[in-house]
C-alpha cells in the first residue's frame, strides 16, 4: 500500500480517502491527525472530508451501481468476489492486525481475532450471495404470485472506532452479496484498517466507484452523508443519541435504516451455576477491547447464595488484569482516546461520591508511556440497580455485580435498563435456563455462554434504545434488500 507523505513532516503517512477505486485527498486540503492510543503520538494523517467529497462518493456509487459492470452480475459471480477478497484478508493478517492494534490500541491478539473475523464474514457472504431469494405466495386462480428480492441501491453506512475492522466486514458483506453500492464513513478515531480493505476489494474485482470510503469528523462528512438525497438506506452503529439523527435523516428521506446502538448487557449467575466455566467468560466479556464492545456483559446478577463466593473469585480475577500497550499484547489496551478515558474516570469518581464500594482493580504496566491513553479494569459491587454504573453505558473495562434474590427479581433487574442487546444466563436447570431467556427483553441471549454478539451466523441487533434491524447472519441480507412482489395474471 502506497500513500505520500505529507510535505514537511516526514514521520507521518498520509491516508486516503478512497472513492472510484483510489486512493485521495479531500477537497479541503486539510488533514486529521491519527493518534496513537497508546502514546497519544500522531503517526499518520487522513483527510478532513466535506459535504462535496460525501457529493461525490454518492454520486461516483450511483453510476457505478448503475453500470453494467455491476448490475448484470449474477448473484454467484458477486459472490465469487467476496470469497476472493476473504482470501486476500488472510494474505494480509499480519498487515491487518499489526494497523488495527495500533490504530485502536487493542492488544494485537485481539486485533488478530478481528482480521479472521472479518475474512470469515466475506467468506459467508460469498457463499450466501445467491442463496437467497423469494417464495411463491398462494392467489386467486388463474394467477401466480411471487417476491422478489433486489437491493437498495446505494447504501449509507456510519461505522465505529472500536471495531473497524470486524463492522466494516459484516456491513460491507452483506451490503455487496446482495448487490448494493457502498459509500462508507469510519469513525475518524480508527479508520485505517478499512481504508487498506477498501483497496483489497478492488484488487478481489469489486469494481471501481462500488466501494467507497470518505473520512472526517462525524458531524461535517458523517451528517452530509445522513441526510445526502442519494442515499436509498442507512446503517449506523453508535451511540443512541447519534442513532437518533441518523434516523431523523432517513425519515426525512423516506428511507430504511439499521441502528445498533449499544447495550448494557447483563450476565445471571444463578446459585447452581457453574463458576468455573462462567467466571472466565464474565472476566473476558467486560475486558475485551478494553470494555469499549456495544454487547459487552457490562453487569454481573448474582444469586445472594453464591454472592460472597463470585465476588471474592472475581476479586482475584481483576487484580492480575494488567493495563498496557497494544504490542505488548497485554490483557486491556489503552482506550481509544483522552476523552473516552476521561468518561470512564467520570463514571468511577460518580460510584464512589455514591458510596458503591470498589471490590477490586487491575493495574497499568510500568513501562506503559505516560501521554497513553490508560484506565485500569475495575469491579464494583454491590451496584444499586437504579444507579448510573447499572444503567448507563460506560464503555470501558467496568463490571457492576448486583445480587438478587429469586428468578423473578433477576429478570426484573435484567430487564431494567433503556437497552437490550445482549444477556446471558448461567444456571445447570435447563428448565430455568430456557424460561428465564424467554422473559429477557434482548436480541441475543446466551444459556451458560456469552459470545459478546456471537458468531457470523447469527443474527444480531437490539431492542429498545439498543436500536432495531438485524446484522449477521441471513437476516443481514433481508436487511440489504427490498421485497418486491410480482403478480401475473395467466388466465
Amino acid at each position: 500500500m502506497t500513500f505520500k507523505t505529507r510535505e514537511g513532516d516526514t514521520h507521518l503517512t498520509a491516508y486516503g480517502a478512497y472513492v472510484n477505486g483510489t486512493m485521495c485527498a479531500g477537497s479541503s486540503g486539510e488533514v486529521l491527525e491519527v493518534l496513537s492510543p497508546s502514546d497519544g503520538k500522531a503517526f499518520a494523517t487522513i483527510p478532513r472530508c466535506t459535504g462535496a467529497d460525501v457529493g461525490r462518493a454518492v454520486k461516483v456509487a450511483r453510476q457505478a451501481y448503475q453500470a453494467d459492470s455491476w448490475a448484470a452480475l449474477t448473484a454467484a459471480e458477486r459472490g465469487r468476489m467476496l470469497l476472493r477478497l476473504a482470501d486476500l484478508i488472510r494474505d494480509y493478517h499480519e498487515e491487518l492486525a499489526a494497523l488495527e492494534a495500533r490504530d485502536t490500541g487493542k492488544p494485537v491478539s485481539q486485533a488478530r481475532a478481528d482480521a479472521a473475523a472479518a475474512a470469515r464474514y466475506f467468506e459467508f457472504y460469498g457463499g450466501g450471495a445467491d442463496k437467497i431469494g423469494g417464495e411463491t405466495i398462494p392467489a386467486a386462480n388463474g394467477f401466480l404470485a411471487v417476491t422478489l428480492r433486489e437491493p437498495h441501491g446505494v447504501v449509507g453506512a456510519v461505522i465505529p472506532w472500536n471495531y473497524p475492522l470486524q463492522i466494516f466486514s459484516r456491513v460491507a458483506g452483506a451490503a455487496l452479496a446482495m448487490g448494493n453500492a457502498l459509500v462508507i464513513k469510519p469513525a475518524e478515531h480508527a479508520c485505517l484498517s478499512v481504508l487498506r480493505l477498501a483497496e483489497l476489494a478492488t484488487e478481489a474485482g469489486i469494481p471501481d466507484g462500488i466501494l467507497n470510503v470518505v473520512t472526517g469528523f462525524g458531524d461535517e462528512v458523517g451528517a452530509a452523508l445522513a441526510h445526502h438525497p442519494g442515499i436509498d438506506f442507512l446503517t449506523f452503529t453508535g451511540s443512541p443519541q447519534v442513532g437518533t439523527l441518523i434516523q431523523a435523516a432517513a425519515a426525512r428521506n423516506h428511507i430504511g435504516c439499521t441502528l445498533e446502538l449499544g447495550g448494557k448487557s447483563p450476565q445471571i449467575l444463578f446459585e447452581d451455576a457453574d463458576l468455573d466455566q462462567a467466571l472466565p467468560v464474565v472476566r473476558n466479556a467486560i475486558i475485551q477491547n478494553g470494555g469499549q464492545t456495544c454487547s459487552a456483559g457490562s453487569r454481573v446478577l448474582v444469586h445472594q447464595p453464591i454472592y460472597d463466593e463470585v465476588v471474592e473469585r472475581l476479586r482475584n480475577k481483576f487484580r492480575a488484569l494488567v493495563t498496557g500497550p497494544h504490542d505488548k499484547d497485554l490483557d486491556i489496551g489503552p482506550l481509544i482516546n483522552a476523552a473516552q478515558a476521561r468518561r470512564v474516570s467520570a463514571f468511577c469518581e460518580r460510584a464512589k461520591s455514591e458510596g458503591i464500594p470498589l471490590i477490586a482493580e487491575g493495574s497499568i504496566a510500568p513501562d506503559a508511556p505516560k501521554d497513553g491513553f490508560y484506565t485500569t479494569a475495575k469491579i464494583y459491587g454491590p451496584v444499586p440497580p437504579n444507579s448510573a454504573l447499572a444503567q448507563e453505558e460506560v464503555f470501558g473495562p467496568v463490571l457492576a455485580v448486583i445480587p438478587f434474590r429469586d428468578e423473578a427479581e433477576a429478570v426484573h433487574i435484567a430487564n431494567d435498563t433503556p437497552y437490550g442487546l445482549v444477556a446471558g444466563v448461567w444456571t445447570r436447570d435447563g428448565a430455568r435456563g430456557l424460561r428465564v431467556a424467554r422473559q429477557i427483553r434482548s436480541g441475543q441471549v446466551f444459556i451458560n455462554a456469552y459470545g459478546a454478539g456471537g458468531g457470523v451466523e447469527l443474527p444480531f441487533g437490539g431492542v429498545k434504545k439498543s436500536g432495531h434491524g438485524r446484522e449477521k447472519g441471513f437476516e443481514a441480507l433481508r436487511e440489504f434488500s427490498v421485497l418486491k412482489t410480482l403478480i401475473i395474471n395467466h388466465g
